[in-house]
């Protein structure tokens, strides 16, 4: 049984993820357009944080951040509250687009989830979010007049939830659909299942089709996660995926269509015939990865249970170098890190205020990082 931190059984789903809150924007999840093949230039090892500011204060569990395209302002959502805000890029407004529909908590880490924002905003200004319903865990989409959110739609049914093990990250990739990633929902054979649409990355159309080229003409795109909460996309165009773990080791993946991860045959290092090894792992303790973000040439990873920033360096093809942790035990469980455009800068949020942060309602903040 989920163990408040990570032990529950070592359940550790407790992603926290739990209740609404709807938003718009590749959440720091960087999605940069796709160089040809064999063209991408050696990444620049990215800056090193230097200096974090308070920029928003009195959150509870604010779970995705989306910035929209003129960088103004980024979409914020509450994952309890079901809130979604729209929040300057100085930190000095924010104001309160509306909740998303039908979405439920679950006690633990469901509820209003990841959100995205449509490439081609001019012409189609779409939200998407990742939620938790009475049924399920869904992804739907609204639609943004420019103050607030409607035209709630579903687009994706049948992913099965629980009180921990949701996912709930979306990212559209260069190519121009969307991602999201799903969590095992406490039944640790749904990831090995094809046919479930649990325990993978989903690859979709913005109708809630399977996109091109998937590859077994279904939404999934690989298998074999366990609780899989950040996602993002290199200057190359490849995807980057975070997992919690159970009791031994959380992952960060190098994801390809139609590769098998291996939970729950593996948890971390895996030999397995047929299974894709992590390019990176770390103690349970450590890490309990949430969000991540990409900028330059290195990989941002918040961390729940550890409690700190971790700064991963991209190497070479497909490998990355020694990770860096920063603000150790500082600022508490960190959910989400987003990059700020034009900027070289983050935003972080915390997640004290989730039920096993423990921390009063309106304890949480947005800080921003400056990287040097």
């Amino acid at each position: 049984m989920p163990d408040k931190s990570r032990n529950r059984s070592r359940s550790r789903s407790k992603d926290r993820g739990g209740a609404l809150a709807v938003a718009a924007v590749l959440t720091a999840v960087l999605v940069a357009p796709a160089a040809p093949a064999g063209a991408a230039p050696p990444a620049p090892d990215g800056g090193r944080p230097v200096g974090v500011t308070t920029l928003s204060e009195g959150w509870t569990i604010p779970w995705g951040t989306a910035w929209l395209p003129d960088g103004t302002a980024a979409l914020v959502t509450e994952r309890d509250a079901a809130r979604v805000w729209a929040v300057s890029s100085d930190g000095r407004t924010r104001r309160q687009l509306g909740t998303v529909p039908e979405t439920q908590a679950t006690g633990g880490e469901g509820g209003l989830m990841g959100i995205a924002v449509d490439p081609r905003w001019a012409s189609h200004p779409y939200v998407y979010v990742m939620h938790t319903a009475a049924e399920g865990n869904r992804i739907a989409r609204m639609t943004y007049d420019g103050s607030s959110l409607g035209d709630y739609t579903v687009l994706v049914r049948g992913i099965k939830k629980a009180r921990y093990h949701n996912g709930g990250r979306l990212a559209f990739g260069p190519d121009g659909h969307l991602y999201a990633t799903t969590g095992d929902a406490q039944d640790r054979k749904l990831a090995q299942d094809k046919d479930s649409l649990n325990g993978k990355v989903l690859r979709l159309t913005r109708d809630g089709r399977p996109a091109p080229g998937n590859p077994f003409g279904t939404l999934v795109y690989s298998l074999g996660h366990r609780n899989p909460q950040g996602i993002a996309f290199d200057r190359r165009g490849r995807l980057w995926e975070a997992e919690l773990g159970d009791a031994l080791h959380d992952e960060l993946n190098l994801v390809e269509p139609g590769r098998n991860y291996g939970w729950p045959l593996c948890e971390g290092p895996c030999d397995e015939p047929g299974m894709t090894a992590p390019r990176k792992t770390w103690g349970v303790e450590e890490a309990s990865p949430s969000g991540i973000a990409v900028v330059d040439g290195a990989i941002y990873l918040a961390a729940l249970k550890g409690a700190r920033l971790w700064r991963v360096p991209l190497r070479g093809k497909d490998t990355v170098g020694t990770p860096e942790a920063y603000y150790t035990g500082r600022y508490g469980r960190l959910r989400t890190v987003t990059a700020v455009p034009g900027a070289a800068a983050l935003w972080l949020t915390t997640s004290n205020a989730d039920d096993t942060g423990n921390g009063p309602d309106g304890g949480d903040r947005i800080l921003r990082v400056r990287l040097g």
